[in-house]
């Protein structure tokens, strides 16, 4: 991968790279200071003046998110290093980045994730064929088959993926349809709050980094929205300077890649990703040093407005109507011929989708409230009402719940209209559309929350069921005023943005080369605040805003599109309801004292640390805590059975039943498990064997503790014979039976044969544990080319000691083959306990033994 970077991404072609970053960001930065000036001067103007601005019947919380995390959760990710599929845990917190970690322990232990994803400029992508309808439009000549994979294979039917045009693509996939589902509604969410990167309460640097972009692109032909606009202003200004570079790099470089198709597609995709990386940590500093610099700036130009500001005014409002004189009969010709006959039809498009979105927004808001009435009904609580409540207060956050009212505004089509206004794409709209609907949802279930709150302080909860109606009702209305005027503003934005580049486009020939001349009319003092270009197109701007207002007019007296009229002003209607909007969001949890839902709280705890408080879910979990995700390390992908979709309140259940089972039936053998270790592994290849000798006590002393090479067989119950190379003796004090000469290592071999057969008493449970270990030592000796090893061994244990002490671990068996026998531990030191023979990873119980033979 890197070679194929670097063979094409030499050190002349980089240089070439940043030189040409550095000098779009020089021509936007002239751009930049200019904006900003008449920035500042705009909002100083509008704080000396006032502002006529609606307000807001709702109420709208600061910070809506504060304490919460959106989303975790396992999933397969394709990794390109080695082309395979890894499970990863993933954690999306409360600014939308995508962190991914190893496995969930490693994200509530507050590592570092493996890799982070800022979704801004990427699409969320459920099906293979979407995905090769765009990236057959990388490599021009160079198309995929329909329905045949790019350079993956994906193990599921139920693939996600991240499109970016610049940036490394990223491949993740799950095992059931629903997962899919509520992944790709996170996923859109994530991308959806990461393009809306610029803050609107930047009442200066956002104004003038967006006209400044929009000047840059003017300048160099581009008019009309730009789907690329999203992000943080460093990302687009990558996205800015990759818009030219892109295509030169590859005209240059696509003709020389090598290999097949998909081959290829993925190279250029690792060099577009590696570009990309370059110019944004280039745009990164750059833009960081320009906005300080202006910054600094902004307190002496700041003086400078305030103390001629009512000239300031005086002197645009003079050079403006000059300007209006020359550009307004163009306009108005432009206007009759090519534009009012389509501002209709454009509304339409508009408002059709946008206004069924915001009425979903207001459905489920009102089934949500509709179960808490319930609730109060069904006689469900205060614990259970706190948990409802909890859940609401992020149901505008919630991706699953609001997929519905998005769905809804994603059929905006403005095909047909594209090509004549220059439109590059919709989803400009649409996702503006989305991120008003969902702050109209958070606003309403805000204010809900303190009306509630309120009237239960004041009555107590006597009769809680009307007190929830009273403020549903009061909320609901409300909503229907403010939804009805952002709908309003929006479409008003929406063909301003569509109309207005249009018209520059088509006036900008005839009329830019006359706009210098204005300059002469405008004090050198003044001139940095007010600049031609944006009185011009301020002037173009008012030609058109009176069609735009009568034409909105008009479509909210029809009663299809729900909206008010605009002689309906509802002003200060509740002032007592705004005071409320200073008040905290309420804790419900704490204040009916209901348990927090296990479903709600994320494995993250805020600020990444190993303590503190734990960050509450807005969307519950899919897998259960308790069940990891088995070949985690592996290619394999599980079965959908190891996958449980939705069942948090499990979590941790499982393992706690386990280990009480085994304190209460450690005789019982465990399941087979997979060898997870080393020893676990050698004890497959080299088995042991225990089996009791008896000594009496007049030849105890003459028997030691010891490991001898031998040689001999030995046969086992099921009539097969295997070789015995050691023999390990551990002596130990046991009644005496009858009086035995010293043995060697041959006589006990045979003795071992012998007391074989007079335990029939334990024949079946005995039988049981050697077939299933002779079935796996086969396996293994068949898998493993090398010589089979035997040794036999015993397990020391302390003489001196009491007697009926468990057996120990084989200490000989440290120094030779580096297995240890399984411990006794949690054995009751009362009484004699069978031994264990730990094989694959399961224990095995067969007789108290004292010499353990590996065949």
């Amino acid at each position: 991968m890197g070679d194929v970077v670097s063979s094409h991404l030499d050190e002349s072609r980089r240089e070439m790279i940043t030189a040409r970053t550095r000098d779009v960001m020089k021509e936007f930065g002239d751009v930049y200071e200019q904006q900003y000036a008449v920035a500042l001067f705009n909002s100083v103007r509008f704080e000396i003046e006032g502002g006529g601005a609606t307000q807001s019947q709702l109420l709208h919380r600061k910070d809506p998110l504060a304490g919460h995390s959106i989303f975790s959760g396992s999933l397969f990710q394709y990794l390109e290093e080695n082309r395979k599929w890894r499970s990863r845990f993933i954690s999306v917190p409360n600014n939308y980045t995508i962190s991914l970690y190893e496995s969930k322990t490693a994200n509530e232990r507050g590592l570092h994730p493996k890799a982070t994803i800022n979704c801004a400029g990427y699409k969320a992508l459920a099906s293979m064929e979407e995905y090769m309808e765009l990236i057959n439009t990388s490599l021009p000549g160079i198309k995929a088959k329909v329905g045949s994979n790019p350079f993956i294979k994906c193990p599921s039917e139920f693939p996600l993926i991240l499109w970016h045009p610049y940036a490394r693509h990223h491949y993740f996939c799950v095992m059931t349809e629903k997962e899919q589902k509520k992944w790709h509604a996170v996923l859109q969410d994530c991308v959806r709050h990461c393009d809306n990167g610029l803050p609107e309460d930047c009442t200066v640097q956002t104004p003038a980094f967006t006209d400044a972009v929009r000047l840059h692109r003017q300048a160099k032909g581009h008019y009309g929205t730009w789907a690329m606009m999203c992000g943080k202003p460093p990302q687009i200004l990558a996205n800015l300077v990759m818009e030219t570079l892109h295509p030169e790099l590859r005209n240059v470089i696509a003709p020389r890649l090598k290999g097949k198709m998909q081959q290829r597609q993925r190279n250029w995709m690792l060099i577009s990703d590696a570009v990309y990386k370059q110019v944004l940590a280039q745009t990164t500093g750059q833009y960081e040093a320009l906005a300080e610099a202006c910054e600094v700036q902004r307190p002496k130009l700041d003086a400078i407005l305030r103390t001629d500001m009512d000239q300031m005014i005086t002197a645009k409002e003079h050079v403006s109507s000059k300007i209006r004189a020359l550009v307004l009969p163009k306009a108005e010709q432009l206007l009759r011929t090519s534009i009012q006959p389509y501002i209709s039809s454009i509304l339409d498009a508009l408002m059709e989708p946008t206004s069924r979105g915001f009425s979903e927004v207001r459905e489920v808001f009102f089934r949500e409230l509709v179960e808490i009435s319930k609730n109060s009904l069904n006689g469900g609580g205060k614990e259970k009402l706190g948990d409802h409540m909890d859940r609401l207060s992020m149901l505008a956050f919630h991706p699953v719940k609001m997929q519905s009212c998005y769905e809804k505004v994603e059929q905006l089509n403005l095909e047909g209209l594209q090509q004549r206004f220059d439109v590059s794409d919709p989803s400009v709209f649409v996702s503006r559309a989305q991120i008003l609907m969902r702050e109209q949802m958070d606003n309403a279930v805000y204010t809900f929350e303190q009306l509630l709150n309120q009237s239960l302080e004041a009555k107590g909860e006597n009769d809680m069921c009307k007190t929830i109606q009273c403020c549903q009702d009061r909320v609901l209305k409300k909503y229907d005023y403010d939804s009805s005027t952002v709908r309003k503003k929006f479409f008003r934005e929406a063909l301003l943005q569509i109309i207005i580049p249009y018209m520059l486009q088509q006036l900008s020939p005839s009329c830019s080369p006359v706009l210098p001349q204005f300059k002469e009319l405008i004090f050198a003092d003044f001139s940095r605040f007010l600049l031609v270009e944006n009185m011009f197109e301020e002037v173009v701007l008012q030609s058109v805003s009176k069609d735009i207002m009568m034409a909105v007019k008009e479509a909210a007296v029809q009663r299809r599109h729900n909206l008010y009229r605009d002689s309906i002003i509802l002003t200060n209607s509740d002032p007592n309801l705004h005071l409320l909007g200073e008040n905290p969001s309420v804790d419900w949890a704490s204040k009916f004292g209901a348990d927090e839902p296990e479903s709600t709280v994320d494995g993250g705890l805020i600020g990444g640390g190993g303590s503190g408080k734990r960050r509450k879910q807005v969307v519950s979990m899919i897998q259960l805590d308790g069940l990891p995700l088995p070949y985690e390390s592996c290619l394999e992908v599980p079965g959908v059975e190891l996958i449980p979709e939705e069942d948090v309140e499990m979590s941790g259940v499982k393992q706690v039943d386990q280990d009480e089972e085994e304190e209460e039936e450690e005789d019982l053998p465990e399941d087979p498990k997979s060898p997870d270790s080393v020893n676990e592994i050698r004890d497959l290849i080299n088995p042991v064997v225990e089996m009791v000798v008896p000594v009496s006590e007049e030849n105890q002393s003459e028997v030691t503790n010891g490991t001898e090479p031998t040689t001999g067989t030995i046969t086992v119950e099921d009539g097969v014979q295997e070789d015995v190379t050691h023999v390990t003796t551990v002596v130990e004090e046991v009644p005496s039976k009858s009086p035995r000469d010293k043995s060697s290592p041959q006589s006990l071999l045979q003795h071992l044969m012998g007391s074989r057969k007079q335990e029939a008493d334990k024949a079946h449970q005995e039988e049981t544990a050697i077939k299933d270990a002779i079935g796996e030592i086969e396996i293994a000796v068949q898998e493993d080319d090398s010589e089979r090893i035997a040794e036999v061994s015993a397990a020391e244990s302390d003489y001196e000691s009491s007697p009926k002490l468990p057996l120990a671990t084989d200490t000989g068996s440290h120094g030779d083959s580096g297995f240890q026998s399984p411990t006794s531990e949690g054995l009751d030191e009362s009484e004699p306990q069978p031994m264990k023979n730990s094989l694959n990873g399961q224990d095995k119980i067969i007789d108290p033994v004292e010499v353990e033979v590996e065949i």
